[in-house]
This record gives structure tokens, C-alpha cells and sequence, in this order.
């Protein structure tokens, strides 16, 4: 590896991408957060290590492995393979009415633009601040999601198992459904139906949601020994994550952003069961039950420790000596990480030293 480190930086598998990573601009925070996860997936196929997968596995939601390969659709070292971050996954533009919104990865064919997969990418630390006083099988991770995520997700069940959404889909018949009033009765409805529909679709699901985990050792900003590992979420997976987390009581006096994300999951859903596409931003929009749209959902680290349990977990499965081996030329001088003055004061424990 020290003849690698001295070329170019660059980022372990990345060879053909839209990223030029010997620029500095394409390690800012937003590009770190998609690139460096994808190189990490290229760096556990060379290795020959599946990814934890979350997914439904006969008949329930559990936590098994998938290899890489059938995650990009592609081998991670082939020479077709191209890696195209903040791009669109044409395949889902059939069902959108509108502009279809970009996804963190589109993993692509070299010779001819062929899309392969559209990956959400969530790059995500572990523990949290409601587990790192925990033990370290209880640590958990926040997830933060995008309605954008939504859409891609809506999209993906559409393509992938267009039977179980049509059979699934429960009726349900709503006069004006920015009325959270006339919503609520029907939530328990509603939020079966997208559980029925992800645990009916175990054959058709599909890789979806890429979710790294850097671990520290408890609150500190140390690396712990075996800090890296990659989740990858299944359609039908984080669909059913999503309808656990909603609150199924149409007695509730206000819908939460995990019941109206399940809101507009369903909505979507009916509306291609219906006419075959649905209009994203309309929905989105119109459905904010009086909450910011800026983001879906977040899930902290004591809610995600249930469905992402297991042992790789605990202790994942790349040591923080290896990040040598995937982030090559030099490239973490061209990282530029946020300041944080509450960091910087708790990591300065000699500022107070009488």
C-alpha cells in the first residue's frame, strides 16, 4: 500500500467516477459522506466480506449479510463499473410525475450509462448520544432520513414488487388527506398496509439504503479498534423499519415525522396502484401536517439498536488501522472537517487545569 499512497489522492476502488478526488473540493463533508462509504463497500468486496443486510428473510425482518457484488448489481472490480454520486437512477422516472430527484449513488455501466442500482447512502456514527453511557450491545446510531428517500423507496417497491403493493395496499378512502383530522382514523390502516406490503415483498426486495458506521470508543472522539462496518438496507427492509417506528394510535392528537413518513409512503404507493406514477413534490408538500419538510424522519441510536443488532454491531468488522488501506495519496490532508467549539472544549481538558 505505500507505493498506492504516494500517487494521487484518491479513495480505494474509485477509479471511474464523477468525482476528481485529486481536487479538494470533492472532500468536503457532502461528498466524504457518499464517496467514502462506496470506497468502503469496494474495500470489503477486495476482502471478500459481505455487508450486514437488513432485510425480510422468511416471512420477518432480520439482520443476514450480502455480498457486495449483488448490492452494485455489478463485481466491485470490474472495469465496467462506474460510480455516478448525486445523480439520478433513470429506471424510477416512469413512476414520477415531474422532475425525479437525485440519489447519493448511482452505481452505472462505464461503456454504456446503463443504471445498475440507485443507492441512498447514510454515513453514520456509532454510538449516538442516547446509547454512549450504554453497553457497547446496546450502542445505536442515528439515522437521519430525506423525503427524497421516500421517493426513492416508493419507487423502488414499485419496480421491484409491483404484486405485493397492489395486493397489499389496503383501500383507504380519504376526502382530503392534508386534513390530519380526517388522516388519523385511518392511520392504523395505512401503516398495516405498508408493513403487509414489505414482508410481502422478500422476493422481489432490493438492496436500497447503504448505512456505514464509524464507531468511537464511547462519547470521546477516539476511534475504537474495530470502528467500520456497512449496513445496507433493503427496500422491503427499511420499509418495514419505517412502519414499526410509526405511532399506529388514530387516538394521537398529532401526526409525528415517522407517522407522516408512512403517510406518504402509502400515498405514493396508492396513487401508482391507481394511475401508474404519482406526483412526489405534491405530496410531500401538501402532506406536512404542520412539521418542516427539511428531512423525513430521524431515528435515533436507542430506536435503530433493535432492528440493526448483531455482532458486527458490537465489534465491526474493519480495524481504524485499515482506513490507510482505503483512503489513499494523502487524501485525508484535503479533508475539511466542521469545526465544533463544544468538541473542541470537551477534547481541552487542560483549559482548566488550575
Amino acid at each position: 500500500m505505500n507505493n498506492e499512497n504516494k500517487k494521487s489522492p484518491s479513495l480505494f476502488g474509485l477509479s471511474k467516477t464523477n468525482r476528481d478526488f485529486s481536487r479538494k473540493e470533492s472532500w468536503g463533508k457532502n461528498q466524504f459522506n457518499s464517496s467514502f462509504p462506496a470506497s468502503l463497500c469496494c474495500y470489503l468486496a477486495s476482502k471478500n466480506i459481505e455487508a450486514n443486510y437488513l432485510s425480510i428473510q422468511n416471512g420477518v425482518y432480520v439482520p443476514t449479510t450480502i455480498k457486495i457484488q449483488d448490492v452494485f448489481n455489478i463485481s466491485a472490480n470490474s472495469e465496467d463499473l462506474y460510480f455516478a454520486f448525486e445523480a439520478q437512477h433513470t429506471p424510477f422516472q416512469k413512476f414520477v410525475i415531474g422532475t425525479l430527484p437525485r440519489t447519493d449513488l448511482v452505481i452505472q455501466k462505464q461503456s454504456t450509462g446503463e443504471c445498475l442500482a440507485g443507492l441512498e447512502v447514510k454515513l453514520t456514527a456509532l454510538p449516538d448520544n442516547t446509547t454512549c453511557n450504554l453497553d457497547d450491545s446496546l450502542y445505536g446510531t442515528e439515522i437521519v432520513v430525506r423525503p427524497d428517500t421516500i421517493v426513492y423507496l416508493a419507487c423502488s417497491l414499485a419496480l421491484n414488487s409491483q404484486e405485493s403493493v397492489c395486493k397489499h395496499l389496503a383501500c383507504v378512502n380519504i376526502e382530503d388527506w392534508s386534513d390530519p383530522l380526517q388522516v388519523l382514523p385511518h392511520i392504523g390502516n395505512i401503516v398495516n398496509s405498508i408493513e403487509e406490503i414489505s414482508l410481502a415483498s422478500e422476493k422481489g426486495q432490493s438492496p436500497f439504503l447503504i448505512q456505514p458506521i464509524w464507531k468511537t470508543v464511547g462519547k470521546s472522539p477516539e476511534l475504537a479498534k474495530q470502528c467500520l462496518d456497512v449496513f445496507v438496507w433493503s427496500d422491503a427492509g427499511f420499509s418495514n423499519f419505517i412502519s414499526k417506528i410509526a405511532n399506529r394510535n388514530a387516538d394521537a392528537k398529532k401526526i409525528t415525522r415517522q407517522t407522516r413518513t408512512t403517510i406518504w409512503l402509502y400515498k405514493m404507493l396508492s396513487d401508482f396502484k391507481e394511475y401508474g406514477k404519482f406526483d412526489s413534490e405534491k405530496i410531500i408538500d401538501t402532506l406536512s401536517y404542520n412539521t418542516k419538510n427539511d428531512k423525513a424522519f430521524a431515528s435515533a441510536g436507542n430506536i435503530t439498536n433493535k432492528y440493526m443488532s448483531c455482532a458486527r454491531l458490537e465489534s465491526p468488522i474493519i480495524s481504524k488501522l485499515e482506513i490507510r488501506n482505503i483512503i489513499l495519496g494523502g487524501g485525508q490532508s484535503l479533508l475539511s472537517p466542521e469545526r465544533r467549539f463544544d468538541a473542541i472544549i470537551f477534547n481541552s481538558p487542560e483549559l482548566f487545569n488550575q
